[in-house]
């Protein structure tokens, strides 16, 4: 008689997980004005950049913004090497004009690959790098809190 309730459980159990959504499923059915708003959010940050506008990227950041990279290279004494970089950083680096392109050469894309309640990951790429960040919505704003980035290698 043990066996019985083992079936009905392990029926039970499958049944759930088929009824489960799939990841995919959950992705599809991102709220589409939430998807715009984390896009206009990454396009601040992007295209302030290319514009070499501080202000417009520094509405996009988190005060707190972790951005990272992996170094190539890394320290005989940090040999799981990152290269860090602050909000005011990258503001500065801005500010400098160090992305600054003109906007006939613009070649940029973002990518919202996953929302769930108030966080989200997307994707942007630029021909300089790629930026996988971390957002968060406080309220109604969406805001960049982490950036992990690869600085693609440079031709001539």
């Amino acid at each position: 008689m043990k066996t019985l309730p083992a079936l009905l459980l392990a029926a039970a159990l499958c049944a759930a997980s088929l009824a489960a959504p799939s990841p995919a499923a959950a992705q599809e059915a991102m709220d589409p004005a939430q998807v715009r708003a984390i896009e206009a959010v990454a396009y601040d940050y992007l295209d302030g950049q290319l514009e070499g506008d501080p202000a417009r990227v520094a509405r996009a950041l988190h005060p707190d913004l972790a951005k990272r990279a992996v170094k190539v290279r890394p320290d005989a004494d940090e040999p799981l090497g990152l290269r860090r970089m602050s909000r005011d950083e990258l503001v500065e680096l801005t500010r400098e004009g160090v992305l600054k392109t003109p906007r006939e050469q613009w070649n940029r894309s973002v990518k919202v690959l996953d929302i769930a309640g108030n966080i989200a990951v997307a994707r942007v790429e630029t021909p300089w790098f790629v930026d996988y960040f971390h957002l968060g919505r406080f309220g109604d704003r969406w805001v960049i809190v982490n950036a992990l980035y690869y600085p693609k290698p440079r031709n001539g």
